[in-house]
């Protein structure tokens, strides 16, 4: 029988890769989106398209009972892939803009996660992916809300995987580095609505940092495309004994190790070299 998965986060960049390459794969691919013109979009390319938003509780619901209707109640992955990135300094972070990220980032990924973990008990197996990020491992200046979202997911995570241990439910992270995406383009207006930086005391230094921003400055070192993560999803997958982690680009590599290998005093000073 062809094997489903639901992917969140579908409308462009690492969901939009893997809902194509898990399709060519043979799986039946639900490709989420928390939007419905992107719900439309998807549709047209021949895919099932729930709309699932992370900050909606009901449509996690909604979402998820049209997904087991198509399938007759049965779901064999769940990629947890839906994400938004806020650039500002920690100080500079009001309450009410990390309760929203955390809203997308953590708290709407572990509502899903628990409402399948039923689904996938009930029929004896499944593999539950969550996509993090190299700030899942490593902190990095200005990206304070984003790190605190993955390195909670991180934890989160971790503690699943240990809890699922004999019940046939596989809790893998995959570990994406700097992958070609929307994801700096899309951080943009929760920027503007959070970060009050022209009253910040490190304004000059927003100054200097806006075009990083605001103007495409070309591919990251080391980028690579949205089919790398498409390629390790699959193995998290189809892999009878799943990796705990599956690390993506070089720097994930080499930061995943470094972390073990280096004090934190050496690491930070290797982080803020940039």
């Amino acid at each position: 029988m062809m094997k489903s998965i639901l992917i969140t986060g579908c409308s462009s960049g690492i969901g939009y890769d893997a809902a194509h390459g898990m399709r060519a794969k043979g799986w039946r691919v639900f490709a989420a989106c928390r939007k419905r013109e992107d719900c439309d979009r998807l549709a047209a390319e021949g895919f099932d398209s729930p709309l699932i938003d992370y900050t909606n509780s009901e449509s996690l619901v909604t979402g998820l009972t049209e997904v087991l209707e198509a399938t007759g109640g049965t779901l064999d992955a769940l990629f947890n892939n839906g994400a938004f990135a806020m650039a500002g300094a920690v100080e500079d972070i009001p309450r009410d803009g990390l309760r929203a990220i955390f809203e997308t980032n953590l708290f709407g990924v572990h509502e899903l996660t628990t409402l399948v973990i039923p689904v996938m008990r009930a029929q004896g197996h499944g593999r539950i992916v969550q996509n993090s990020s190299i700030l899942g491992l490593v902190a990095y200046e200005w990206r304070g809300a984003y790190v605190a979202t993955k390195f909670a997911l991180e934890g989160l995570t971790d503690v699943l995987r240990l809890e699922m241990r004999g019940s046939n439910i596989d809790v893998v992270l995959i570990e994406p580095g700097p992958i070609a995406s929307k994801i700096r383009i899309n951080s943009i207006p929760h920027f503007e609505r959070w970060i009050d930086w022209k009253n910040s005391a490190r304004r000059a230094r927003y100054e200097k940092l806006m075009h990083r921003l605001y103007e495409d400055g070309g591919p990251d070192t080391f980028q690579l495309e949205p089919s790398a993560v498409t390629a390790k999803l699959y193995r998290a997958v189809t892999a009878k004994r799943p990796k705990a982690r599956y690390y993506v680009t070089t720097p994930t590599y080499v930061f995943g190790n470094l972390r073990r290998l280096l004090s934190t005093r050496a690491l930070d000073w290797l982080l803020s070299r940039g």
